[in-house]
């Protein structure tokens, strides 16, 4: 079995957010970057997969020349090989979604795996978006995930808003991971040793025939207001409780 999995290497949460000079993006100097913490677990699954049916796991990824750490840890983790789609250019989802439909095509496969969406735009689009370009079936949000090879067909329960339900589709496929559906691996010192000999394709988007004309454009990004300071209510029980419902009422407006 053929499994890709598309990786998005971006900031770390714990990073302290700043706005660029033009307001259009973020500063990227000072920041850590990561592997997409939801593509984490797309890898797992595809690397557990591996393991129960034998083939072979590709990571592919999309971005500058930092992106290469991202690509690595992903080999660290157990992936076979990867293929790195170097541009330098801001896309939108809808170009990032062709670009690595484009690589599928070249690469073939039986299941492409990716995270529900990134931490950093959270728009939740190139898994949904990628399926589409490729022409096959998509589930999108997965908590569980059966594979039937003999029949090529997966069986996974999908998240919904409070609920879940299992879904049936015949394989190739797309398939975005949620939290819980594995516990992600760490990458032992002998796998990073390794992965430092493992091959990297490099890619260009002119070689895949992806143009960067977008379709949506970041016009400005403002930052959150600082929330207001907290205030404790004294007294008798029944006195803050009264007052309670008073300041829900009359300032914040929520009653």
């Amino acid at each position: 079995m053929k499994i890709l999995v598309m990786v998005k290497q971006v900031p770390d949460t714990a990073t302290r957010i700043r706005i660029n000079s033009d307001g259009t993006g973020i500063a990227t100097d000072g920041i850590k970057w990561i592997i997409n913490p939801y593509d984490e677990f797309a890898l797992e699954e595809a690397l557990r997969l591996r393991e129960k049916f034998g083939g072979e796991v590709v990571a592919v990824a999309l971005g500058p020349s930092r992106v290469e750490e991202a690509i690595r840890q992903s080999l660290a983790m157990g992936a076979d090989r990867a293929v790195h789609i170097k541009t330098e250019a801001e896309l939108d989802a809808s170009l990032v979604a062709e670009a690595l439909g484009a690589v599928a095509r070249e690469e073939g496969f039986d299941l492409i795996l990716t995270g529900k969406q990134a931490v950093d735009d959270d728009a939740a689009q190139v898994g949904a978006r990628l399926a589409v370009v490729l022409g096959v079936p998509q589930v999108t949000v997965v908590l569980k995930l059966e594979v039937d090879a003999e029949s090529r067909r997966v069986r996974a329960e999908r998240e919904l808003e409070g609920a879940s339900e299992m879904v049936e589709a015949p394989l190739p496929a797309v398939l975005t991971a949620q939290r819980g559906l594995n516990e992600p691996r760490y990458p032992t010192l002998p796998n990073i040793m390794k992965a430092k000999r493992k091959p990297v394709t490099v890619k260009t988007l002119e070689e895949l025939g992806v143009g960067t004309v977008l379709q949506a454009r970041v016009m400005a990004l403002t930052l959150p207001s600082e929330r207001p300071a907290g205030r404790i209510l004294e007294g008798e029980p029944e006195e803050t409780v009264r007052e309670l419902v008073r300041l829900l009422h009359e300032e914040a407006k929520v009653l």
